[in-house]
């Protein structure tokens, strides 16, 4: 099966690409800027314009949309939402017979802008001419990791105590899609989470030992409905099969022993 993965040079993507060779698909990948990559066939493809779109879906079998432009201003309704139209559009008038989109858990809960183009892309997909399939993950622990270090900066960690995550390890979440392709179309909406729920200040606790970090935890409510939907769970999933690397798996990856501030 020949599959064209866009947004492969993100995060997910570059750990999609060697999943999808190992398992024996023949892979085309996209981004804004060709790239030289051996056993990987790179296109240039812009999905604000639609640029190399109809190159880029040409031939093959199946699409895996994992480009996104969060906090992009007006560049994000251009990729997330119509460039995901012009993807769906040209792919259905390229015979393709299978569209994986990844979104994430919470789009229809978390009154967030970004989660609200994640949402119609999501329908742009499931009204669009190409069979389809959505996975819907819980945040990276990376991301997780990024906005500790933020909320750091001016000393204290600062955060809602009370704010659900679910850590899902961006592998586990290419491997899941890996099989969604093989399946081929479900037409169905499936999550996946990580394996543990944690409040914000168990996660910041691991956080700080895993780092050897003296700063202290400072308690800031996040106010209005965003907060109230955070705190409620609307970053989770009960689904199951989860992942089944932790928090603490990714703490001892990345800080080991080495400690940190």
């Amino acid at each position: 099966m020949r599959v064209l993965v866009t947004g492969a040079s993100g995060r997910l993507g570059r750990v999609v690409l060697p999943g999808l060779r190992a398992d024996g698909f023949t892979v085309r990948a996209a981004s804004r800027h060709r790239r030289a990559d051996a056993g990987v066939e790179w296109v240039a493809m812009d999905l604000a314009t639609g640029e190399g779109l109809v190159e880029a879906v040409a031939g093959v079998d199946a699409v895996l949309h994992l480009a996104s432009a969060p906090n992009a201003g007006r560049r994000t309704h251009e990729v997330d939402v119509l460039g995901t139209r012009r993807l769906a559009v040209a792919a259905g008038h390229a015979g393709v017979g299978h569209l994986v989109y990844v979104s994430i858990v919470g789009v229809d809960r978390v009154p967030l802008a970004y989660y609200r183009h994640k949402l119609a892309a999501e329908q742009v997909v499931r009204s669009g001419p190409v069979p389809w399939s959505i996975l819907r993950a819980t945040q990276f622990p990376e991301f997780l990791d990024e906005l500790l270090r933020q909320a750091s900066r001016l000393g204290p960690t600062l955060g809602d105590r009370a704010v659900l995550a679910q850590p899902v390890d961006a592998r586990e979440v290419a491997g899941r899609l890996t099989g969604m392709l093989a399946a081929g179309p479900s037409s169905a909406i499936e999550d996946f989470g990580g394996p543990q729920v944690l409040r914000f200040d168990e996660a910041v606790r691991a956080w700080r030992a895993a780092r050897r970090s003296r700063r202290p935890f400072l308690p800031v409510r996040i106010p209005g409905r965003l907060g109230r939907a955070l705190r409620a769970g609307a970053l989770v999933t009960t689904a199951t099969p989860t992942g089944t690397r932790t928090w603490a798996d990714h703490l001892a990856d990345t800080y080991g022993g080495t400690g940190g501030k």
